[in-house]
């Protein structure tokens, strides 16, 4: 019997062991960053799994600022544009993995009316108001609420903006939590309320390669995949004139898995030559889903990466990377050109304060908006 017990206990130890490693957590670390003028300090937050995934959150913007993961060989890369140092977020914003709102996408000259009274955001797209005015979420510090190891790792952050900013009414409070679980799933989920009845649309707006940021490779081989059957043509100036086009015959038509730039330099489509590319919102539904779907898939020969993007919202912004110009130099040290990244945004529709038969954008006390996203990572 005396030499039972040793044998038990060192089953149970070995047992134990066993069950730790195999309910190991995802983990949460925080560092700084760096400072803004004022003096406020920006964290950056780290969720990392076991298999190979981490996501870096700064709180300047809420944004995402390095996505890390495996290709089909196993060597990581970094597949999320993004700049190195907190100066460079300031002096050259360029909404890499940023939260953008109150209003993201576009409202026609920045004029909308909420009970017939005029509202004025402040105009800094030509003559159209983009992703919430001059200084939108993007632009402000938020704060960490809460940061968690578990089964998903996750950071909460928030931002309370007053009344009246940038022309909104109602003081808003956000929230934007991302978590990484060990199924190589980003999770994004923005929820606001407000004290007076306002429009809001909130998403994020993270810069892909995944060859990786600053590649040899742009995006134009990889195949994407848009579940929608139309789209929402605009003017010259990015705004939708109203017409839900179906993309069956049309350079829009992503339903099966094409080469992004299969059809990008069209120039016999006026929509094409509008955007430089591709910069319109595609129509999953015509109304907010129960929970998330899958909207958009993104698969890369030469990485064998594949990104799965699912989200609760009636509409994606497909955007090819036109306006990326040489002027922006990433974490890698690469500049960043034209067609070296896409930008995948759901929401709901553009100038939908202005376009009533696109729904309605407005958020009342008591009401909370959510928008829900899924980046789901694997290889092929």
């Amino acid at each position: 019997m005396g030499r039972v017990q040793p044998l038990v206990g060192a089953l149970t130890l070995l047992l134990g062991a066993s069950l730790a490693m195999a309910g190991q957590c995802a983990e949460a670390k925080r560092s700084d960053f760096g400072k803004l003028a004022g003096g406020q300090t920006v964290e950056a937050i780290t969720l990392s799994n076991h298999k190979g995934t981490s996501a870096t959150v700064i709180t300047y913007g809420a944004s995402l600022q390095a996505l890390v993961t495996l290709d089909r060989n196993g060597k990581p890369a970094d597949i999320a544009l993004g700049y190195g140092d907190l100066a460079t977020y300031v002096s050259n914003p360029q909404y890499f993995g940023a939260t953008v709102g109150r209003f993201a996408n576009r409202i026609a000259k920045g004029k909308y009316k909420i009970d017939g009274k005029a509202y004025q955001a402040p105009v800094n797209n030509g003559v159209n108001s983009l992703h919430g005015g001059t200084k939108g979420f993007d632009k402000v510090n938020w704060k960490v609420v809460q940061v968690a190891d578990g089964d998903s790792a996750s950071v909460e952050l928030e931002y309370v903006s007053p009344d009246g900013d940038m022309g909104y009414p109602g003081q808003m409070t956000v929230h934007a939590t991302y978590s990484l679980n060990e199924n190589n799933e980003l999770t994004i989920k923005y929820t606001a309320t407000t004290t007076r009845t306002t429009i809001v649309n909130i998403t994020n707006h993270t810069y892909w390669n995944l060859n990786g940021e600053g590649s040899a490779h742009s995006v134009n081989d990889s195949k994407l995949t848009l579940l929608a059957d139309a789209y929402l043509p605009t003017d010259s100036g990015a705004i939708p004139t109203g017409e839900v086009r179906k993309v069956e015959g049309t350079a829009f038509d992503f339903r099966t898995p094409t080469p992004i730039g299969a059809r990008v330099r069209d120039a016999s489509d006026q929509q094409l030559v509008y955007g430089r590319g591709y910069d319109h919102n595609w129509v999953a539904s015509r109304e907010k889903a129960a929970a998330p779907r899958l909207m958009a898939v993104v698969e890369d020969d030469v990485s064998g990466r594949k990104l799965e993007l699912l989200s609760d919202q009636p509409g994606i912004q497909f955007y090819s990377g036109n306006f990326l110009d040489g002027t922006s130099s990433g974490k890698s040290g690469g500049i960043y050109r034209e067609s070296d990244a896409f930008v995948l945004e759901p929401q709901i529709f553009p100038d939908t304060p202005n376009q009533p038969a696109f729904g309605s954008a407005l958020l009342h006390p008591g009401e909370t908006y959510s928008n829900t996203l899924i980046y789901r990572f694997s290889t092929q």
